[in-house]
């Protein structure tokens, strides 16, 4: 599908609306034509005819027209509005909705400041041709078509020297076109360069002030400045050297009115009053003429912005879902309904009846048992580095996992392919059984927790970044979870407790306050399966001790993963595995990975201080 074919299918919605909106316009310009007919007529058949009883009727035909455009000059704009606004709610909702259905590898390749750039300054020049470009240049037709036609009834000599105009028009018009499109791609580029360049200092304005680079960071802003200023300018060049072409012909056509008309008139091919109404034509025909170019302009931008918000719209995610399309399509694919139902039979025969897995079987209740298994897992990234090398291990419900490494050692890639942020380049992510690629991705990721490692709040109330997994949730589930986070205290010292309204992305709250809340708000989920990346990695060894108490607490039905770098956050785990490199290069229990002697023991040592005996112990 190309841009424009993509634009036209939410233009089709309001077709019945466009269509009546460009019959008034025709209305409109056809009453355009009553003035100078009637002003000819008083000229010639009352002034210098003398029939004064037709006055009063001309008159009022003159008044009736003039209102009938007023009233139509408001009804257009009304009209085109509506579907203008239409248009573009629906665009940007469905625009929004795909950024959101969009994958990790997206946003990796592009930049926020441009993507909203696209949602704002496109969109809006999108609003603009169809609220307004669309009716003025149809209207603009219809005056030079209306206008050369009467002409033509009037003295076809006239109507011709007037037409030998248009073949020069019509070429300035394909030149500019050709010129403003690249000068418009430009600016759209410029635009999101800069966009994007504001957005990020300002989300970083605090580094800059820490390191105190204002002026190097104004410095790369006035680059950013100039270069938008530049391409700006070098549309404008094409403006100064089209418009005035234009201009130039609207004034040409009023010299061969004078000129060639007013030697038809001496010559007595026609009348005053005929000169009087072709000179009333006039406006009609000039007005097309000065504004061509900015038409041509208007069209460009638009052109251009429908073909930067189509490119973010076209884009198909790599990783997709494939369960709930094919339910939405009517066609499920045979071999995904046999997994999840085969998951669902082998989990009811171990755990006993009502408990059902709900990976890609619609028959199922959304709760998982909560068994996770990587089979031979690796994983390269789109630049062709291989992060994850022949990952394998098994983490049962209930169990405990913790894993550790150096950083860069794709500890925090596991969980995401898990998650299914990105898809495993090679084996299987198993959750039930149940390969996660072959799972309702969105049901998957319901019972996921994740306390991630960047921590990101919303501008929103204490409680509402807590229970926004579970916004129904009611506050002691809320306040609970606080608790256990070791979060409720700190909370309640704020200037109005949960209904205390937090900064963009936590600014007012600490490190350790925000990893406690993001704890919370995972916790608050009650998923099957909880995801701690580093969360305890900016809170004092009190409070950690305090929250891996809290942890042992929330029973057995949760499976846990805990990534971390201090040993005391994985030492109690069923399981701890190691990871270098982005392999599994030890696994055990502290004790047996202490007693191992090798990297986790080293790691052990050097936190702790001392060496450790054969027990693992100081």
């Amino acid at each position: 599908m190309t841009p424009m074919k993509w634009f036209l299918t939410y233009l089709k919605q309001y077709r019945p609306r466009i269509i009546f909106g460009l019959v008034l316009v025709t209305a409109m310009a056809a009453l355009a034509i009553v003035s100078p007919n009637i002003s000819g007529e008083i000229v010639d058949g009352v002034i210098q005819g003398g029939k004064y009883e037709e006055l009063p009727v001309l008159i009022m035909i003159l008044i009736g027209a003039t209102a009938a455009r007023s009233i139509l000059k408001f009804c257009v704009p009304y009209n085109f509005e509506i579907c203008s606004q239409g248009i573009i709610y629906k665009m940007r909702d469905e625009i929004y909705e795909k950024l959101l259905s969009e994958d990790f590898h997206f946003f990796d390749r592009n930049r926020t400041g441009d993507l909203m750039s696209r949602q704002t300054g496109d969109m809006e020049a999108i609003r603009n041709f169809t609220a307004a470009t669309i009716y003025a240049v149809f209207e603009n037709i219809l005056y030079f078509s209306f206008a050369l036609l009467m002409i033509f009834t009037v003295n076809i000599k006239l109507a011709l020297g007037m037409l030998c105009i248009l073949p020069f028009t019509a070429l300035t018009t394909v030149l500019q076109m050709r010129a403003v499109k690249p000068a418009f791609r430009g600016i759209r580029r410029q635009f999101s360069s800069l966009n994007a360049f504001v957005q990020e200092n300002i989300s970083a304005n605090r580094v800059v002030k820490a390191f105190a680079k204002e002026d190097y960071e104004m410095e790369k802003f006035e680059k950013e400045n100039d270069a938008y200023r530049d391409a700006e300018l070098a549309c404008a060049r094409v403006w100064e050297k089209y418009v005035p072409v234009f201009e130039l012909f609207s004034n040409v056509l009023m010299v061969v009115l004078m000129l060639y008309g007013g030697y038809l008139a001496v010559a007595g091919e026609i009348t005053v009053g005929n000169m009087v109404t072709v000179n009333g034509y006039l406006w009609m025909l000039n007005s097309p003429l000065r504004m061509a170019g900015w038409y041509i302009n208007d069209i460009q931008r638009f052109v251009t912005s429908v073909e930067k918000i189509y490119d973010t719209f076209s884009v198909e995610p790599s990783i997709k879902n494939e369960v709930a399309e094919n339910e939405a399509a009517g066609n499920e694919n045979p071999e995904i309904r046999e997994a999840g139902n085969k998951a669902a039979e082998n989990k009811t025969e171990k755990s006993g009846a009502g408990e059902n897995v709900d990976l890609g079987n619609r028959n199922s209740n959304n709760k998982l048992k909560g068994d996770v298994e990587f089979r031979h897992v690796s994983y390269r990234a789109p630049d062709g580095e291989l992060l994850i090398r022949d990952v394998s291990f098994h983490a049962r419900r209930g169990q405990t996992i913790g894993i550790i490494g150096p950083t860069g050692s794709g500890k925090s890639i596991l969980m995401n392919l898990l998650c299914r942020f990105y898809d495993a380049t090679e084996g299987e992510v198993l959750v039930d059984g149940v390969d996660v690629r072959k799972a309702d991705l969105k049901k998957l990721r319901d019972r996921i927790g994740m306390a991630m490692q960047d921590v990101f709040l919303f501008s929103d109330t204490i409680e509402g970044n807590l229970a926004y997994g579970r916004p129904d949730c009611d506050f002691e589930t809320v306040k609970k979870a606080a608790v256990a986070a070791d979060a409720n205290h700190f909370i309640k010292e704020t200037p109005d407790g949960y209904d205390t309204i937090v900064g963009e992305r936590g600014v007012g709250l600490s490190g350790g306050q925000k990893q406690r809340i993001s704890l919370a708000r995972a916790l608050v989920k009650d998923p099957e399966i909880l995801i701690l990346d580093d969360t305890t990695s900016a809170v004092d060894m009190e409070t950690e001790s305090y929250i891996q108490k809290q942890l042992k607490n929330i029973g057995k039905d949760h499976t846990v993963f805990i990534i971390a770098y201090r040993i005391s956050s994985v030492k109690d785990a069923d399981q701890i595995y190691v990871m270098q490199h982005g392999r599994i290069t030890e696994r055990g229990t502290h004790r047996e990975l202490v007693n191992s002697g090798g990297y986790y023991a080293q790691v052990f040592a050097h936190q702790y201080g001392k060496g450790v005996t054969e027990h693992g112990k100081k």
